[in-house]
């Protein structure tokens, strides 16, 4: 299928109904064609890798072309110049998380680009390195657990965001390392405990949040999982 076949497709499928459904999700719709990703998924099944049709639908600027365009583009390909100018046009979470779960945690340059997104200001560039955090958290099985304590440094650092888009990403990659093995979880719940203890409503929101899940697991899950 060409760039033209996919998004007309795409606009086949859409609706007012799911549009409206989306914004009350807090996705932004205006070039949004309101498509589910249920729908999206075996669109994205046939059409396989495809990094020129990738690229092609991103530049479409149609939201759901965008979330496909991520699922397409093939890591191997995807250069930090191409992922720098993509995370610096998201404007809708769901895009940002398709975009970091689908296509940079794929990258060798995850890591890196975790942490410098993490500092960024931009609201959608800052949720995509807390993301990606959370992605790598789960999908990394290389990593040590050392890899991780840069992410606890950032999490500190950005707990005060009150953005509603970056504290759930904040809360998101705290929750997610510390389920990645026991001896994460006690350093994520030592460190939501010092979330708490913070001059800050966002952060102390992030720690209680994070502190229910993390409390919850029994201390040897991971082992008694494998």
């Amino acid at each position: 299928m060409t760039a033209e076949e996919v998004l007309e497709h795409i606009r086949s499928l859409g609706g007012e109904r799911n549009r409206q459904g989306m914004a009350r999700f807090g996705i932004a719709v205006a070039n949004a064609a309101g498509v589910s990703m249920a729908s999206l998924r075996p669109l994205a099944r046939q059409l396989g890798k495809n990094h020129a049709l990738a690229l092609a639908l991103w530049d479409a600027t149609l939201h759901e072309a965008r979330i496909l365009a991520c699922m397409t583009a093939d890591p191997a390909q995807a250069t930090p110049g191409l992922l720098e100018r993509w995370v610096e046009a998201l404007d809708s979470w769901d895009v940002c998380d398709q975009f970091c779960n689908k296509l940079v945690v794929k990258t060798p340059h995850a890591w890196p680009l975790a942490a410098a997104w993490a500092d960024r200001p931009e609201t959608f560039v800052r949720r995509a390195g807390f993301s990606l955090m959370a992605q790598l958290a789960v999908h990394d099985r290389m990593a040590t657990d050392g890899d991780f304590t840069p992410c606890f440094e950032s999490i500190v650092r950005h707990a005060g965001d009150g953005r509603n888009f970056v504290k759930k990403a904040v809360n998101w990659a705290l929750r997610q390392i510390g389920k990645r093995n026991p001896q994460l979880q006690v350093r994520a719940i030592a460190v939501a405990e010092e979330l708490l203890a913070m001059d800050s409503k966002p952060a102390r929101w992030i720690a209680r949040d994070a502190l229910r899940e993390l409390r919850a697991l029994p201390a040897d899950y991971r082992q008694r999982k494998a």
